[in-house]
């Protein structure tokens, strides 16, 4: 029996060479294996609840997602793509779980109380927010998957959902699938932003390149990425190590024999930072290249995208429908 997954983002705006390197390329090559069954959920709900008030940045980038997600190769034939909020049966299974969570244990997740101080609530926490361990828990269990690809940061909130599984099945049953986390291994742990390896590539401080940029655009960002500030002259040895060039270099590049022998001549000397964007972009480039070929595609019909979300959300809710009327039976509330 295929081992089911379950992953998704939130709309909040294109994806970028981050989330391909952290997840998309991964889902790809999971999904192509033959070895499990996709659902893969564009989280609307989950957006909202710190987006309440600009319903209109997710509106703008849910079809984005979609492009991002049907250009890198994920396909509609072999995985679920579909929308969290067509999915009526994940509230009714998030009002259930509550039950079984204490406010204290929510408030002590490290992962929500990380993300609550970068978003600065202060006293005025969206509950929606502070709940969403719990939300995430009905996400999961609601297509019985058993695994769930996640980064380390996300760990905490995947063993809480795992907690709210064990407490419902102590209670009414062997009623869910309980899951497991799927974590990157290597440089897909992380990649940075292009003004500094200190910085995680992000959405939000617009450091990102993304899947839909254009060759000119590549291009410029590339020409701004931070390397070694004391590497002013091309004689002059270099630093690697922070460098992100070269970090994106190991990630990306093929011929990593090539980059090898990069490092080594930068360390010494005698290459200049121009030579080696210029090799970056050039990797870049064969990357995306077809990734914007199958998104152009897809842009002509943008009423094709929109039918694939449908048919997703009827697949979805198929399988959704099943697991809730399991739990309906196992409370004891399907009275009619």
């Amino acid at each position: 029996m295929k081992k089911v997954v379950l992953t998704g983002d939130r709309p909040t705006g294109k994806l970028h060479l981050g989330h391909f390197v952290g997840s998309l390329k991964n889902r790809v090559e999971m999904q192509n294996s033959g070895d499990y069954e996709m659902f893969v959920m564009i989280a609307d709900q989950q957006a909202l609840t710190d987006n309440a008030r600009d319903p209109g940045k997710i509106q703008d980038n849910l079809l984005e997602v979609a492009l991002d997600y049907l250009s890198v190769g994920l396909d509609p034939d072999k995985t679920t793509i579909f929308v969290q909020s067509a999915v009526p049966a994940l509230y009714e299974l998030t009002i259930h779980y509550s039950n079984l969570v204490g406010l204290g244990r929510l408030q002590r997740n490290p992962t929500v109380k990380t993300e609550i101080k970068q978003r600065g609530f202060g006293d005025s926490i969206p509950v929606g927010f502070l709940t969403y361990p719990i939300a995430q828990a009905a996400d999961i269990t609601a297509f019985d998957a058993n695994l769930v690809p996640v980064g380390e940061d996300q760990l905490p909130v995947l063993e809480q959902d795992r907690e709210i599984v064990r407490s419902f099945n102590s209670l009414y049953g062997d009623v869910l699938v309980e899951p497991e986390p799927v974590v990157p291994e290597g440089n897909a742990k992380r990649l940075p932003g292009i003004f500094g390896a200190d910085d995680k590539m992000s959405k939000s401080l617009d450091n990102g390149i993304y899947l839909s940029d254009d060759s000119e655009t590549v291009k410029q960002k590339v020409m701004q990425m931070y390397t070694d500030p004391n590497h002013i002259r091309v004689e002059d040895p270099g630093k690697v190590e922070g460098n992100v060039v070269f970090i994106y270099l190991d990630v990306f590049a093929e011929d990593q024999k090539k980059v090898a022998e990069l490092k080594e001549q930068y360390q010494k000397g005698g290459l200049g930072d121009v030579a080696v964007k210029k090799y970056l972009i050039e990797v870049l480039e064969e990357l995306l290249s077809p990734i914007r070929q199958r998104r152009a595609q897809y842009e002509q019909d943008l009423e094709q995208v929109r039918q694939i979300l449908t048919d997703g959300n009827v697949r979805a809710n198929t399988k959704a429908d099943k697991v809730l009327k399991r739990v309906r039976d196992a409370i004891g509330i399907n009275y009619f």
